[in-house]
């Protein structure tokens, strides 16, 4: 409620059509996310993109809504569960089926695939394929841009089963220690692979737990990427005028096994029901009917999405066809870059 409130404050300030035009962006950006997973289920039973799959399908307004907001002046890192805040963060579809499929396209050449994306000159830092292994990263990357006084703020995406780690809990408290300007989002999805919340938390509410340290807490259970993007805003503005980190909790269902393009309700661990409930609330579906509700025509939507599908049907294409990096690349060397 609370939330909804703040993001209704917002879009009364601004005017009719700049937030048309916001609502649009923040729809190509769950569209593109949509369309690109979707293309990775069609494919990947080919068997030629060599690396697992940890597919996003359910939390695209969490990556939009966030990633849209910090803009690319800020950081992100995220966890092993990277492709809706690497497109939501850089926009395209090229380097990124490249390094599915292992190709010299890709942006480490094929060789970190869909678990190490990384993007540092649009403000991606990484991913990691190890829980919590980017928390500590996020916070000592925040510590030098306080030091530098650069004014960047970087937000680390993680799941729920990462509060379980001592990393997050060890960086949570340097940050508050310390007033970095870090945004902790916890991508909530009520698993820790199969396990859920009941079988592994001795508390209630993670975002009550967090609350005792000295930063602001944001939470929301919201599909809505206008609100969540409202939410964000929030955090961004409270990072900055208060001084303190913000730890922001957004739930979503992933629609997808833990890592695989299948369905699994057959394991047990959850069921078809509870996923029919989030799916009538779909984050894509639900900001679409909202557009056209707004006066966004359905030419104009159609004829978005279209111009999206030939972009990810062009670049898995190149993808396929791109060669493999030479024998050579694995001894090739970078300078250091700053970021």
């Amino acid at each position: 409620m609370i939330a909804q409130s703040f993001s209704t404050l917002i879009r009364r300030a601004m005017a009719p059509d700049a937030r048309r035009l916001l609502n649009f962006e923040l729809y190509k950006k769950l569209y593109l996310i949509r369309r690109t997973e979707e293309t990775i289920i069609e494919h990947y039973p080919e068997n030629e993109m060599k690396t697992p799959m940890h597919l996003y399908l359910g939390g695209e307004a969490i990556a939009a809504g966030v990633c849209h907001a910090l803009g690319q002046k800020n950081q992100v890192l995220c966890t092993y569960r990277s492709h809706g805040v690497y497109l939501a963060n850089t926009i395209e579809t090229n380097r990124f089926f490249g390094e599915l499929y292992g190709k010299a396209t890709g942006m480490a050449k094929g060789r970190g695939g869909s678990m190490h994306l990384s993007s540092p000159e649009t403000g991606f830092l990484g991913a990691s394929a190890i829980v919590a292994s980017v928390i500590p990263v996020a916070t000592g990357v925040a510590f030098a841009n306080q030091y530098q006084k650069d004014e960047k703020i970087v937000a680390v995406f993680f799941g729920d089963g990462a509060v379980e780690e001592g990393n997050f809990w060890e960086a949570l408290n340097m940050a508050c220690l310390l007033k970095l300007p870090v945004l902790f989002v916890c991508e909530d999805n009520g698993f820790a692979v199969h396990t859920p919340v009941s079988q592994r938390h001795g508390y209630n509410s993670i975002s009550q737990i967090v609350k005792q340290f000295n930063c602001s807490v944001l939470d929301t259970e919201t599909t809505d990427v206008e609100i969540i993007h409202d939410l964000a805003q929030r955090a961004i503005s409270s990072i900055r005028k208060e001084n303190r980190p913000v730890f922001l909790c957004a739930k979503y269902y992933r629609y997808r096994r833990h890592v695989g393009i299948e369905e699994d309700f057959e394991s047990g661990y959850r069921t078809q029901d509870e996923f029919e409930k989030w799916l009538a609330a779909d984050p894509v579906r639900l900001q679409r009917v909202k557009l056209l509700k707004s006066g966004i025509s359905e030419a104009e939507i159609v004829s978005t999405e279209k111009k999206i599908n030939i972009q990810v049907e062009n670049d898995i294409k190149l993808a396929q066809e791109a060669p493999f990096p030479n024998r050579e690349d694995l001894y090739e060397r970078k300078e250091r870059q700053n970021v």
